[in-house]
């Protein structure tokens, strides 16, 4: 497991995949998500044909596509802990959803290599409250935008705890030129939470 700490709760009726610091799957977690595909609109969903996401954890995200926004096409998921993709097949039914494939695979590698385009890309990776440093790399950014068809969007969840990560997502956002994408940030989403929303024009 890549995470060393992963736990399977009940609180509230409600079962959660948390580490030891953070909700990983249908607490807070679903809740950024899903503001964040709120702010692209259930029009703009409706109309995708492929969603790429990156860090699929317990696939409350896939859930949330599925159920509230009844998302039918092609869900593809990179996962690097096949652990928790057995946490989420066993306790929330992620093999269940007939639309969605998970991968088993390093999202960083992935990129690199994939020759398909998505109209979604969700990129959520973490190791318990730290984001890899690779998902702020040149490389890593202008591969996830070689993956967008036009008109596609990058849905991108960070955490500030530090101002080091305010900092990393202004460079960030740095690499998308204004004539070509249209950004925004949701700030403060259960306290601690940014969600860049990148759209291809």
């Amino acid at each position: 497991m890549i995470s060393k700490s992963i736990e399977v709760t009940l609180y509230n009726g409600k079962t959660l995949l948390n580490t030891k610091n953070t909700n990983y799957s249908f607490g807070s977690l679903q809740s950024i998500l899903k503001k964040g595909l709120l702010e692209i609109g259930a029009a703009e969903i409706s109309r995708m044909e492929s969603v790429l996401i990156l860090g699929v954890a317990g696939g409350s995200v896939v859930q949330t596509l599925v159920t509230d926004f009844s998302f039918s096409k092609k869900i593809t998921g990179i996962e690097l802990d096949s652990e928790i993709i057995h946490i989420a097949n066993s306790y929330f039914g992620l093999d269940k959803i007939s639309n969605f494939k998970c991968l088993i695979q390093d999202a960083e590698q992935f990129v690199k290599t994939d020759k398909n385009q998505y109209d979604l890309l969700i990129i959520d990776i973490f190791k318990d409250t730290e984001m890899p440093e690779f998902l702020f790399q040149e490389s890593f950014i202008t591969n996830c935008k070689r993956l967008l068809n036009k008109n596609g969007y990058i849905l991108f969840n960070t955490m500030h705890l530090n101002k080091n990560n305010l900092s990393k997502t202004e460079a960030y956002l740095s690499h998308f030129d204004s004539d070509l994408y249209e950004t925004k940030v949701l700030k403060n989403i259960e306290k601690y939470n940014d969600v860049i929303l990148i759209k291809s024009i």
